[in-house]
């Protein structure tokens, strides 16, 4: 009975650390995570508080609306000290579930800041007015890799 139970156990064992050594074996030590996009800004200067104005009101309903619509999971605001003149001085940072998420992204987001300003037309016409007060030095998208 003894040898039985031993011989069990060792099985379970055996077939335990195989799964878990199959597991380790993918080759990868990371998850992928969500999926992030950095826009780098600078502002004109004298136009910061206006800018930030802008994001604490209009910005902000616009990411709600999207978190609300699960367009986005989150959304930040870094402000950060510029080196030179071609550096941001604001980086927004926008978190989206997966690459998936970015299919077919810009038509319903356009749909949100449609909501939020009230057109299309309306909300080109803001973004025009906001390169009077900042300028897009680009942006990077990235994925988080979540260590196991």
């Amino acid at each position: 009975m003894t040898r039985t139970t031993l011989a069990l156990c060792a099985a379970a064992l055996l077939a335990t650390t195989g799964f878990a050594g199959r597991a380790a074996a993918d080759g990868r030590d990371w998850n992928d995570g969500p999926v992030v996009n950095a826009a780098y800004i600078r502002t004109v200067d004298g136009h910061f508080d206006e800018y930030m104005h802008w994001l604490a009101t209009t910005f902000r309903k616009q990411e709600e609306a999207a978190k609300a619509a699960g367009l986005v999971t989150n959304y930040r605001v870094l402000v950060v000290e510029a080196r030179g003149p071609q550096d941001p001085d604001i980086i927004l940072v926008t978190e989206y579930k997966n690459w998936a998420a970015l299919d077919h992204l810009g038509s319903k987001l356009d749909e949100v800041s449609a909501k939020i300003e009230g057109s299309t037309e309306a909300a080109a016409r803001s973004e025009a007015d906001r390169a009077k007060i900042r300028t897009v030095l680009g942006s990077r998208t990235m994925q988080e890799a979540i260590l196991k």
